[in-house]
């Protein structure tokens, strides 16, 4: 009788003790989304896999002005700058909408996450770039035959990244833009290319940025070059401040991609500045 009663009093204990491992066994840890491989949505030309957050609202202003080699008759770059306004807005974590403004192209872009990078599980970042753009550049007085639609510029990026560590950030970005006019008739409108770049952080609001562009089917009479670019982020607050130096003074996809006139080695650089504003 009293062994009975004993099992009659521990048998609901055993039932709740079942009921936790079973609880334990379906609840599988979600894995850690990897943050911030780069703290700015450009790396300094090319785009970064950084998105705006759901909700956010940026106004970035990305400034570049004549070349350094200029010297005193273009106030060692001062003159001849160029501007671009640009807003973007996170309808949600996975998507960002934008639409910028500067002298030489009007372009609205879309830019979605395909794939985040996990701890301890899939290891890169990957997110697509789609951007339709105008050519402010193209004037009816040089060439009067010329339509809208020639001045319609495509550009679609993978943006491949993988953050190392806390300091170091790398991405690879295959590129395919076209341009419905290009001025070389033996230059192909559309065009391919591949970035890469990277982030090393030097403390917690400074680090260093570096991005680089190869064009890949360029024709061999073409005065262009591809874009090398060195610059620093800095972190102030809801503001980020990026400063660097580029062999390019375009600020839009086809603009550096394809149009970059400088040259390091001559020293026909280009100093510049974003400024990212965050409410």
């Amino acid at each position: 009788m009293k062994k009975r009663l004993l099992l009659l009093l521990l048998s609901p204990l055993c039932c709740l003790a079942q009921e936790d491992l079973l609880a334990g066994m379906d609840s599988v840890p979600k894995k850690q989304p990897v943050e911030s491989a780069f703290k700015a949505i450009k790396i300094v030309n090319i785009e970064s896999t950084k998105l705006a957050s759901k909700g956010d609202f940026y106004f970035v202003v990305a400034h570049r002005f004549g070349s350094i080699k200029d010297g005193s008759e273009g106030a060692y770059g001062l003159d001849n700058a160029v501007t671009q306004l640009k807003f973007l807005y996170g309808l949600n974590d996975w998507l960002t909408l934008s639409a910028a403004r500067s002298e030489q192209a009007f372009d609205f872009s879309a830019k979605y996450r395909l794939q985040e990078q996990f701890k301890d599980g899939f290891p890169f970042a990957i997110v697509a770039f789609n951007s339709i753009g105008f050519n402010n550049l193209l004037k009816e007085s040089n060439y009067p035959e010329m339509e809208f639609s020639d001045r319609m510029i495509y550009v679609s990026q993978l943006l491949i990244s993988r953050k190392f560590n806390n300091k170091l950030s790398l991405e690879i970005a295959p590129t395919f833009f076209h341009e419905n006019f290009v001025e070389n008739d033996l230059q192909d409108n559309s065009q391919y290319a591949i970035g890469v770049g990277g982030r090393y952080k030097l403390t917690n609001r400074l680090s260093l940025n570096v991005d680089y562009a190869a064009h890949l089917n360029r024709t061999s009479t073409s005065i262009y070059k591809d874009p090398l670019s060195v610059g620093v982020d800095l972190e102030t607050g809801g503001h980020v401040f990026q400063m660097h130096f580029s062999s390019s003074q375009g600020i839009h996809e086809a603009g550096f991609l394809g149009q970059t006139t400088g040259d390091w080695g001559k020293g026909d650089i280009f100093f510049g500045f974003n400024l990212l504003r965050v409410f």
